[in-house]
């Protein structure tokens, strides 16, 4: 998926940071993510909880860079930051119009941090083995561009839209706080009919609407998805399913332990959410509560 290389955008609510010392806090898509590359690289998996953030040092926050080298959809296709800093406007500017039409509530936009080594965020520290994610405590979604790097370990792709399906599923963890029901999300009690891995399908899903709208109207930030695009992101999701990643760890599946979905489970929740462009049909909680648009 490419931008337009005709369309601009400046400002929002994005930064850069990072350096110092600093352990992790798992969450989002790469939470999981991070203990499948820990184990995999011959961690001892007794120390995932501390990896995961219930302990170590916070980082310091560097702050002065800026995004002025982004000025166009063309800047976008060239520079990874720069296509993770035109993605959230494009997921920001769909989310403006479609959660107000469909589920009654009005958007509010998060923050965007690009990081290198380590920083700080709103729920603790955090470092570039985390993965991406998002933290309800400062409504900002957190990347290190080297993830996707990692990601290529596990079978993703870091082409230039699976990188942006990350982002919408990041903001798609925002939208469900600003639902209220990010919080039923416990890690702590797993399974394949766990409210966490539901929440993380439904992130999954809100993905697929994005990718369903940005290609749409006058107004449209990128060009009309192409078959390759839509298969690097899928390939993307089936990735980091929690099946593939205990395999690719060495060990065996277990569905009692997953909090993030089976590879097919994400595969076919972002094609929900591409194939209709509907949050009902993102509805794994049972809520029964958005309109049809």
């Amino acid at each position: 998926m490419t931008f337009r290389g005709d369309i601009s955008r400046s400002g929002g609510k994005a930064r850069k940071g990072g350096g110092g010392r600093g352990m992790a806090v798992g969450g989002g898509l790469g939470g999981l993510l991070l203990v499948g590359l820990f184990v995999l690289l011959g961690g001892n998996p007794a120390q995932v909880p501390e990896l995961l953030g219930q302990g170590g040092d916070q980082a310091q926050l560097e702050t002065g860079e800026s995004f002025d080298h982004c000025q166009t959809g063309e800047d976008a296709n060239t520079y990874d930051d720069c296509r993770l800093y035109y993605t959230m406007f494009s997921v920001n500017e769909m989310w403006q119009e479609v959660l107000p039409a469909q589920a009654e509530l009005q958007y509010s936009e998060p923050g965007l941090e690009l990081f290198t080594n380590t920083t700080r965020s709103g729920c603790g520290a955090a470092s570039a083995a985390t993965g991406p994610f998002y933290c309800p405590a400062d409504q900002y979604a957190y990347f290190d561009l080297t993830f996707f790097d990692q990601m290529r370990q596990f079978g993703g792709d870091s082409a230039p839209f699976a990188q942006m399906y990350i982002v919408a599923h990041e903001v798609g963890h925002h939208v469900q706080n600003l639902e209220g029901t990010l919080g039923l999300s416990d890690y702590n009690d797993p399974g394949a009919d766990s409210n966490a891995v539901r929440i993380e399908l439904q992130a999954d899903c809100y993905a697929g609407i994005w990718a369903s709208y940005a290609d749409k109207g006058e107004d449209a930030l990128l060009e009309p998805v192409t078959e390759e695009e839509l298969d690097a992101a899928l390939t993307t999701a089936a990735a980091v399913g929690d099946d593939n990643i205990q395999r690719r760890s060495g060990g065996e599946v277990n569905p009692e332990s997953w909090t993030h979905g089976s590879s097919e489970q994400r595969r076919q929740a972002f094609l929900d959410g591409y194939t209709t462009g509907q949050m009902s049909s993102c509805d794994y909680l049972d809520r029964g509560v958005y309109r049809t648009t």
